[in-house]
C-alpha cells in the first residue's frame, strides 16, 4: 500500500470523512456519528462515526474495525480526510487502516481474497491542510509500526511446528541483516558452555533444541541502553505437570514476550531510535518425555542460584531467569524490561484489559504506564513487596519456582524473576498473558495482537 499526502481530494476516488458525536452534518437525520457507525451519503463518499470525544487509542480500533469488516470490498484507492487532525490522530488512523488488512489465513490452500487496496497497488491518500515533513514522519511511523505488528501477529498465529526456537532465531537473523543490527543465536552447546541450566532444563523433554537469541541495535549516538527480555516458549504442554488438553492448542502463543521483543528491536532499527536496544530471547519448547525435568528436581541457573522445580508448567520464569541474568551481567543496561505470557493469575486479576506491571522503580513504572495510556496498550501496577519472598523459599535449594497456592500467582512469579536481576534498580516485569493473544472481531478465534510494540515504541522514543 502506498501512503500519499494530498491537499486536494480527487472527485473519482472514494472519500472517507469522520465525525464525532454532536458534530455530524445537520442537513440529515440518519447519521448520528456513534462509535463505528458508517453512512454512505453517495457512492463516492463514506462517513465514519467516532463517538463522543474519542481518545487516540480508540481511533486506531475504530479504523481497524471498519477496514477489516469491508476487507474484500474496498476500492484500490481511498482518500482519508485528515484536515484539522493532529499528528497523533493521523498516526493512529493510518495504523488502524493498515492493520484492518491483516490476513490471518496463513496456511489455507484457498484463502479468501482481500481487496487490492491492501496490496502493493493500493493507495491511501491522506487529505491534509498542508503537505509537511511532520505529517510525512507520522505517516511513515504508522506504516512501519503496522507492518512490524503484522509480522509479529504472523509469528504469534503460526503453529508450533512452524516456529521452533531455531526458526525464531532465523527470523531474527534475517531481520538483523535487512535492518542493520547484530544478531547472535546461541545453540545448545553454547548454552551449556554459558551455564544456562534453567533454560536447558525446560528443553529436556523436547527433540527440538533450545536457543538464546541476542539482538543488538546500536545507533551512532545514544545515552541509554535498554535490555528487553522476552519469554520464547514456542509450545507449552506444561511438561510433566501437563496442561488440560481442551485449550492446549492455544499454547503456540506462549512466545508473546519474545514476539514483542523481536518486533521492537526490528522497529527500533527501522526508526533509528537514539537508544541502544538489546533483545534477549531464551527460547524452547516445553514438552514431555522420559528425559523431562520432574517436579521436585533441583536445577542450576546462569546466575548460580539453585532452583527447586515444584511445577514444570511454571517454566517461563525458569527460562527468563537465565535471560535476565545474562542481560544484566553481559550488557549492564540502564533499564531492563521483560515481557512474558507468564501467568493465568494476571488474567484473573486484570482480565483482558491490561497487562500486569511489576517494578520497584516508581519512575520506570510511571513512564511505562504513561506510554500504555497513550497507546492503548495499558498496564496496571501490582505490588512486589518483600513480604512475598517467603512464597518462593525452598528447604533444599536457593528458591523454588512455584508456591502451589491459588493466590498471588502473578506477584510470586515476579518475585522469582526479581532474584535474577542482581537487584537492578530499573527493572520492570510485564505479564502480558491476557493481552498478547485474545479474542477479537479480527479472527474467528483467539489470535495474536502484537501487544507491546506500540507501548515499547512510545517508551523508547521518549528516552
Amino acid at each position: 500500500m502506498h501512503l500519499i499526502q494530498t491537499i486536494e481530494a480527487q472527485a473519482n476516488i472514494l472519500l472517507l470523512r469522520t465525525f464525532e458525536s454532536g458534530s455530524e452534518p445537520e442537513n440529515q437525520q440518519v447519521f448520528k456519528a456513534e462509535k463505528g457507525e458508517i453512512w454512505w451519503p453517495s457512492e463516492s463518499e463514506i462517513w465514519l462515526g467516532l463517538g463522543k470525544t474519542p481518545k487516540i487509542p480508540a481511533i486506531l480500533k475504530i479504523f481497524r474495525s471498519l477496514f477489516f469488516k469491508r476487507k474484500d470490498r474496498w476500492p484500490e484507492q481511498i482518500v482519508l480526510n485528515a484536515k484539522g487532525k493532529s499528528a497523533d490522530w493521523i498516526e493512529s488512523a493510518v495504523n488502524g487502516i493498515i492493520l484492518g488488512g491483516y490476513n490471518i489465513q496463513l496456511y489455507k490452500s484457498e484463502p479468501k481474497i482481500f481487496s487490492t487496496f491492501f496490496g502493493e497497488s493500493g493507495k491511501l491518500f491522506i487529505l491534509v491542510d498542508e503537505v509537511s515533513q511532520e505529517n510525512e514522519a507520522v505517516i511513515d511511523l504508522a506504516h512501519k509500526t503496522a507492518l512490524t505488528q503484522i509480522r509479529i501477529m504472523d509469528l504469534m498465529n503460526a503453529p508450533g511446528n512452524y516456529k521452533s526456537p531455531e526458526i525464531l532465531g532465523d527470523w531474527a537473523i534475517e531481520s538483523g541483516e535487512k535492518n542493520g543490527y547484530k544478531v547472535t543465536v546461541f545453540d545448545k552447546e553454547k548454552l551449556e558452555e554459558l551455564g544456562m541450566d534453567a533454560l536447558l532444563s525446560v528443553s529436556k523433554g523436547s527433540d527440538v533444541p533450545p536457543v538464546m537469541i541476542v539482538s543488538e541495535y546500536e545507533p551512532e549516538t545514544y545515552e541509554k541502553t535498554v535490555a528487553l527480555v522476552g519469554k520464547g516458549v514456542t509450545f507449552d504442554t506444561g511438561g510433566i505437570s501437563i496442561k488440560p488438553s481442551a485449550s492446549m492448542h492455544l499454547m503456540k502463543s506462549d512466545m508473546g514476550g519474545a514476539a514483542a521483543v523481536l518486533g521492537m528491536v526490528e522497529l527500533a532499527a527501522q526508526l533509528n531510535l537514539p537508544v541502544r536496544v538489546i533483545g534477549i530471547i531464551p527460547s524452547t519448547e516445553n514438552c514431555v518425555d522420559g528425559s523431562s525435568t520432574k517436579p521436585g528436581d533441583v536445577i542450576n541457573s546462569h546466575a548460580g542460584k539453585t532452583i527447586e522445580v515444584i511445577d514444570t508448567d511454571a517454566e517461563g520464569r525458569l527460562i527468563l531467569a537465565d535471560g535476565l541474568s545474562y542481560a544484566v551481567r553481559e550488557f549492564k543496561p540502564d533499564v531492563v524490561i521483560d515481557l512474558a505470557t507468564l501467568t493465568g493469575s494476571v488474567i484473573q486479576t486484570l482480565g483482558y484489559e491490561a497487562a500486569g506491571l511489576f517494578s520497584s522503580s516508581d519512575n520506570l513504572a510511571a513512564d511505562l504506564i504513561k506510554s500504555g495510556e497513550k497507546t492503548g496498550e495499558r498496564l496496571w501496577r501490582l505490588p512486589i513487596w518483600d513480604e512475598y519472598k517467603e512464597e518462593i523459599s525452598s528447604d533444599i535449594a536457593d528458591l523454588k519456582n512455584y508456591h502451589g497456592k491459588p493466590l498471588a500467582g502473578a506477584i510470586v512469579a515476579a518475585k522469582f524473576l526479581e532474584v535474577f536481576t542482581d537487584e537492578h534498580p530499573e527493572w520492570a516485569h510485564l505479564d502480558i498473558a491476557g493481552m498478547a493473544f485474545g479474542e477479537a472481531e479480527f479472527a474467528p478465534g483467539r489470535a495474536g495482537t502484537a501487544f507491546g510494540i506500540r507501548l515499547l515504541r512510545d517508551y523508547l522514543s521518549a528516552l
